[in-house]
């Protein structure tokens, strides 16, 4: 009895081998396709995130309510910024610690949004706090108080930043 069940399996197995291998055949075929296909619906998949994302940053920040900051560094200056705080109407809003890559993207002429945040028409406070180092290896911190005055769209503020060796004002406020 085991003698013909055991060959009836390997029988069974035999009859099923050509399949499996014609199905790894058409499967390897079939891959190149499979993988356009699931490379197009990985490019879909990015495009609607970045609408999403789109969408989503104008449902929590409505233009009409809208404040960014942004932060430079002073053209040409070789001051080593280390942090910033930012405080809007007594409260801290952004903190941010700058890596090496950020510093040299901010010394080409890059721009950071550091905070963006939702705002009633009207003044606010802002306080700017910055800390680095100058060039000789000293340590510099200073800070600056503005006004703000937020109107009916949105408003966006650019805060330039230099160190001790520069001859205008350390933390300056450009309204663009």
């Amino acid at each position: 009895m085991w003698k013909f069940c055991g060959t009836a399996i390997i029988c069974v197995l035999i009859g099923y081998l050509p399949g499996a291998v014609v199905a790894e055949e058409v499967s390897r075929e079939q891959i190149k396709g499979l993988d356009e296909k699931v490379q197009e619906i990985k490019s879909e998949a990015l495009g609607i995130a970045a609408a999403l994302s789109g969408l989503e940053e104008k449902l929590l920040y409505p233009s009409n309510t809208q404040l960014s900051l942004f932060v430079a560094l002073a053209e040409g200056d070789n001051f080593r910024l280390d942090s910033v705080e930012i405080r809007i109407n007594g409260k801290v809003v952004a903190n941010h610690l700058y890596t090496f890559k950020e510093l040299e993207a901010l010394r080409q002429g890059g721009v950071q949004r550091l905070h963006t945040a939702n705002v009633r028409t009207g003044e606010h406070d802002l306080q700017v706090t910055m800390i680095g180092k100058s060039p000789g290896g000293s340590e510099y911190r200073d800070t600056a108080d503005f006004t703000i005055e937020k109107g009916v769209g949105p408003k966006l503020v650019e805060l330039v930043l230099a160190g001790p060796d520069v001859n205008t004002k350390s933390i300056s406020k450009k309204d663009w």
